[in-house]
Parts: C-alpha cells; sequence; structure tokens
C-alpha cells in the first residue's frame, strides 16, 4: 500500500489521535524538567484540506469539519478544535494540523523534539513546517531507531508511534520499540496509534504489549463499525504505556463520541490493562 496521509488528515483518527496527543502533551509539560517528544513516522506535519487529496477522499468533511460544526461534541475536543481554529481563523476549515505541528506549538522553549520522516518528499514537507523552531529537529530517518538511539536515560519522555502499516513487521517493531523506550527510560511515556480492523490482531498486539513488559497500559477504542469485515479499517485504536492516571475519562469521551456521532453503529471507550 502507498499511503500519503494529505488522503487522510482531519479523518475521525486524526481526531481521535490528535484529540489525546494535546491532552497528554499538556500533562507531560506540566513539571519543570525538560521534555523530550520523539516522533517516529511524522507526515509532513500540516496539510492542505482544500487540496485535491482531501476533496477526493472526502475524509475531512466527513470527520475534521463535522466536529468543528457540532454542538454536542465533548470539551475534551476543546484544544484540538482550538488549535484547528487558531490556525485557520474566521473562515473555512482549509488547513489541518498534523502532529509536528501539535506538539512544536505546545512545547516548552527547554523542550526537545525529534520528528522522523523516511518519505523524502515528506521530509521536506515536514522541514518546512518546523523551519526556524528552537529545539526542533526533522529527520530524514528510521524513527523506530531514532526512537531507541537518542531517547534520553532519564527525565520526561514521549515516544509516538504513529505508522502507515505499510510493513508486515510494524507491530513487531512497534512492540520492540516501546520495550526498548521504557527499559531506557523509565519515566517515558509511549502513544502508538493502530487501525483497527479485526479483533484478532489487535489483541495479539496487546498480548506482545504485555509479554514485552511495557507495563501498566491504557487503550482507547473507536470502533466506527462492527469488525465484521477484516479488510476494511473498521475504527482505529489509541495504546499508551506508562500514561498520566488522569488521561483514561478524557480518552473515554474523545473515542464514544467519534464512534458514536461520526461512525455507523459505532462505539468507543477507553480502558487499563496491565500493571505498572
Amino acid at each position: 500500500m502507498n499511503y500519503r496521509h494529505a488522503f487522510h488528515a482531519g479523518n475521525f483518527a486524526d481526531l481521535v489521535k490528535h484529540g489525546a496527543l494535546l491532552h497528554l502533551l499538556a500533562r507531560l509539560t506540566r513539571g519543570t524538567g525538560p521534555l523530550t517528544v520523539i516522533d517516529t513516522h511524522a507526515g509532513a506535519g500540516l496539510y492542505d484540506l482544500a487540496g485535491p487529496e482531501a476533496l477526493r477522499s472526502g475524509e475531512a468533511a466527513a470527520g475534521v469539519a463535522r466536529l468543528m460544526a457540532a454542538a454536542d461534541a465533548p470539551v475534551a475536543f476543546a484544544p484540538l478544535k482550538a488549535a484547528v481554529a487558531g490556525l485557520n481563523g474566521a473562515g473555512a476549515i482549509r488547513r489541518y494540523p498534523g502532529s509536528p505541528w501539535l506538539i512544536a506549538q505546545a512545547l516548552r522553549p527547554a523542550d526537545r523534539y525529534l520528528a522522523c520522516e523516511l518519505r523524502p518528499e515528506e521530509h521536506r514537507a515536514l522541514a518546512q513546517t518546523l523551519k526556524g523552531r528552537k529545539g526542533v529537529e526533522a529527520l530524514c530517518a528510521d524513527g523506530y531507531k531514532v526512537a531507541l538511539d537518542r531517547l534520553p536515560a532519564k527525565g520526561p519522555a514521549l515516544v509516538l508511534i504513529d505508522p502507515p502499516f505499510e510493513r508486515a513487521d510494524d507491530y513487531s517493531r512497534i512492540v520492540e520499540t516501546v520495550k526498548g523506550a521504557r527499559r531506557r527510560n523509565r519515566e517515558a511515556v509511549a502513544m502508538v496509534w493502530l487501525p483497527l480492523k479485526d479483533l484478532e490482531t489487535f489483541d495479539a498486539f496487546l498480548r506482545d504489549l504485555e509479554d514485552a513488559g511495557a507495563g501498566a497500559l491504557l487503550v482507547g477504542e473507536t470502533r466506527m463499525r462492527p469488525l465484521s469485515d477484516p479488510m476494511k479499517m473498521n475504527g482505529c485504536a489509541l495504546v499508551f504505556a506508562n500514561p498520566p492516571a488522569d488521561l483514561q475519562p478524557l480518552v473515554d469521551d474523545l473515542c464514544g463520541w467519534t464512534a458514536q456521532a461520526l461512525g455507523e453503529k459505532g462505539a468507543g471507550r477507553a480502558w487499563r490493562l496491565g500493571v505498572g
């Protein structure tokens, strides 16, 4: 599969992922020590919703456009809605912020951000998006490897893992990266995004994380439709290793509203797994 996020920017999965990411960053930047964020699959960082890719897929119209117009969206979406509104002003929603843009905006002067993207054209766009920002590096590199090589041994840290799942070994490399990050720095938090196609694949991934000693996990499921056709992307999931204690109700609200308001007989929830 040749994945290009420009087709999917601002879709339901982005709403859940970015809504949760902003709350996580807010908690990790409350402390006094500098935060290190490593983004293994950063993408371009900023997306044109008036471009041919977004218009062709219609996913932003069915996602962020509906969120911004919704009167019943939970308060958990307020930071993301504010970020989107701030980027677009009072007019139509023409631009959508990817994780790099949101992370760079949230960081303090002493914090560090390593944004990794292997595709040359995406990396060029990423470097432009992050140009001139202090403490930020846009790397054309294997993000899994960077996470293990450059994660500090102590201090607050976040490893964001959001691959396109083009490779057969993505699931195993995620497990290896979370395991390695948690061994290297016990303060590190890992946030993983993955598609929900069938329950067997998802359950196997969670078992592998547990067996790898990832510790306490917070799982957020957004099932946009029943998991009856494994050939379709039926939803998405977020998995947090070593999450802040108060994150669960926010993730529950994000997943629940998105599945019910934007899905087809959808359901969402957040729940805990394992022990610290």
